[in-house]
């Protein structure tokens, strides 16, 4: 099973004008950065998998598709996904795949771990600068597997998986779930150093769990006793994925620009504590509850200092959304990007639109200046291409942002979603 993912020129651009105040309530679906190392990890054990609150989004699409090409079989209905493993998979993921998503470099752990021998072909994804999987490789050849590139595609090889002390030098995300998923069945125990501890790294351990592995937090690290096999976690409704966080924030920017008071259902506050803490600053009153949040802006919001860090300190991918509020922020806002290089590519598109802003290598100034006005911009990639559509409804005129293919992997019915708390937004 598969769905096609949005091509250029097929309904490829989002319109918006100014917006009035927006009203009403959204829901926040299922995390797109926790779904797709979810399906990964089915790939650890034969049987039915089932997952519940799945996105219906073209990340997602892809990864099963590269499920599928492994010879798993996908069905997909109602935001749930069962996935039937078999004994034998392909262990080759190919590059047509693969190209078209980094996230896909982490089925290298689960088949490393499961089969012993994994060939995956270098990843691709979003256009924001180099993110090099030499700390997965590292972290993996501590288990004991030995990789070789040949011809754009990483072979790896385990006879035997050992656990060991794995010190990682940057907290990554996705090298911490690939060494994770590789652990889970190597022999004995291993101590992951310096892991990340987003709260997507917390939904895998929890599944994984639930699939028989012994994962468990020892202060800031994480252990890991290997088990010999795993199995499908119970299914019942099917293992419900976590709220997205980052859609949730981008929500929040659309009320920050445009003012108004919005419900945000299924929004975890604990999943954005220093976001929140950010944005309360800037003057967003923020209400939380158990169902959700409820966000309120009644005038215009102040400019900060904002600064990218790993969980619990700001995520980059929060970034352009700060980015837009600050655009039309009162005073100055300071700017820095400590995750990834290239990240300010999307700083062009907003001067298009009247910002101004100043960058220099890992910094940007931005001072706020009183409106945007509508031009025609383009997304470079999935986060920065909703803070566009973001700024375009607190931007006098018209905004077309092209390149929403970069968009739809992240957002299932952004337009929707917006449309329905008051967004002037269309489709074409």
């Amino acid at each position: 099973m598969s769905v096609d993912v949005a091509t250029s020129g097929e309904r490829d651009t989002f319109v918006t004008q100014r917006s009035r105040a927006l009203e009403g309530e959204v829901s926040i679906g299922g995390a797109k950065n926790s779904v797709l190392k979810l399906m990964a990890a089915c790939l650890l054990a034969e049987g039915q998998h089932v997952l519940a609150n799945v996105p219906d989004i073209s990340d997602v699409s892809l990864m099963c598709e590269l499920l599928e090409a492994m010879g798993v079989t996908v069905t997909r209905a109602d935001h749930r996904l069962v996935i039937d493993v078999p004994a034998e998979l392909n262990t080759e993921a190919p590059y047509h795949l693969v190209e078209r998503m980094r996230a896909s470099i982490v089925v290298l752990g689960p088949l490393l771990g499961r089969f012993g021998t994994a060939r995956v072909a270098l990843p691709g994804g979003d256009d924001f600068g180099p993110r090099p999987i030499d700390m997965h490789l590292r972290a993996l050849e501590s288990l004991g597997a030995t990789f070789s590139t040949a011809h754009g595609d990483i072979s790896g090889t385990a006879e035997l998986l050992k656990g060991t002390e794995v010190v990682l030098e940057y907290p990554s995300v996705g090298a911490t779930e690939n060494v994770l998923m590789a652990a889970v069945r190597a022999k004995g125990r291993t101590r992951i150093v310096n892991p990340a501890r987003e709260p997507e790294i917390s939904d895998l351990v929890e599944f994984l769990n639930q699939m028989g592995a012994r994962v468990g937090w020892s202060g800031d690290r994480l252990a890991v006793d290997g088990v010999e096999r795993l199995a499908p976690a119970p299914s019942g409704n099917g293992y419900r994925v976590i709220p997205d966080r980052i859609e949730a924030a981008t929500f929040l920017a659309a009320v920050g620009m445009c003012g108004g008071s919005v419900f945000l259902r299924h929004a975890v506050a604990e999943h954005m504590t220093m976001l929140i803490r950010k944005l309360s600053e800037m003057g967003m009153h923020i209400v939380i509850d158990e169902a959700g949040l409820r966000a309120t802006v009644n005038q215009r919001l102040a400019s900060a200092d904002i600064s990218t860090l790993p969980f619990p300190g700001l995520a980059t991918d929060y970034k352009p959304f700060l980015v837009s509020m600050l655009t039309t922020a009162a005073g100055v806002g300071i700017v820095t990007e400590n995750i990834f290089t290239g990240r300010f590519r999307y700083i062009d598109e907003l001067r298009r639109m009247g910002a101004d802003i100043r960058t220099e290598g890992h910094h940007a100034v931005v001072r706020g200046v009183e409106r945007l006005s509508g031009a025609p911009v383009r997304a470079h990639d999935i986060r920065a291409g909703a803070a566009l559509v973001v700024a375009g409804l607190a931007a006098t005129g018209e905004t077309e942002v092209t390149g929403a293919a970069h968009i739809d992997r992240g957002y299932e019915d952004l337009a929707g979603k917006l449309a329905g708390i008051g967004a002037p937004i269309s489709r074409r």
